[in-house]
């Protein structure tokens, strides 16, 4: 079975869409609830599509205030243990995505071609969308910021950022680009990876988003009509 990175890169705009909708509803729908917090949230959401080989990997980057507003409008702070466990978040989120990524295919806004042209056949395409059905979907929480200044520090590394920097490449040379990375399957060992230059220019447009594409947003308390 594909993954389904290929079909979000060859739809771009719909799936990052999308994964921006499916997190900022899961998070806000959750959080009203009184079991975890009661109160209406606040999100910054950040899109990223690279993974530190330059692979194809979209995910968001989620900003969440330690609480949020009652129905009144008083604050409300958040448990110690913060917000709520991320296995309840994962569950959600996949069944919302999921969901609007049905709704988009039945309404024709999602293409299959090229190696994923095999969904375009009705039981194969169902296969497929059991098959992330029955998928753990992966969440992970950081730690709560200490202050504000922890909070700009993290935007400021996550916001501008492109698919790789320069300092990470150390060389360049008879076709061959070599730059660094961490492995984070290996305690975040810093390592080398040596691509042919075709094949570093591919893996580098892969992160190139759609044109006006909006990849920070904000969502809840955090919104720009609120």
């Amino acid at each position: 079975m594909i993954d389904f990175n290929s079909v979000a890169l060859k739809n771009q705009r719909i799936f990052y869409s999308l994964l921006f909708k499916a997190a900022s509803e899961t998070l806000q729908e959750l959080a009203l609830d009184k079991k975890y917090l009661g109160a209406q949230i606040g999100i910054t959401a950040v899109l990223h599509t690279w993974g530190q080989t330059l692979s194809f990997h979209p995910h968001l980057h989620c900003i969440i205030p330690a609480g949020g507003l009652s129905s009144i409008n008083q604050w409300i702070k958040s448990k110690n243990n913060f917000f709520m466990p991320v296995k309840v978040i994962a569950k959600k989120f996949r069944g919302k995505f999921l969901a609007f990524f049905k709704k988009e295919v039945l309404a024709g806004n999602i293409n299959f071609y090229g190696d994923i042209d095999f969904l375009n056949d009705n039981r194969s395409y169902q296969g497929f969308i059991d098959t992330l059905y029955n998928k753990n979907w992966v969440v992970f929480c950081e730690k709560t910021f200490k202050n504000a200044f922890y909070v700009v520090n993290y935007l400021a590394k996550y916001t501008n950022r492109v698919a790789i920097a320069n300092s990470r490449i150390v060389k360049v040379k008879n076709h061959q680009v070599t730059f660094t990375y961490k492995d984070y399957k290996d305690k975040d060992k810093e390592k080398f990876m040596t691509l042919h230059v075709f094949e570093f220019i591919r893996r580098f447009l892969m992160h190139i988003l759609p044109k006006r594409f909006k990849k920070i947003r904000y969502f809840g308390i955090m919104g720009s009509r609120n």
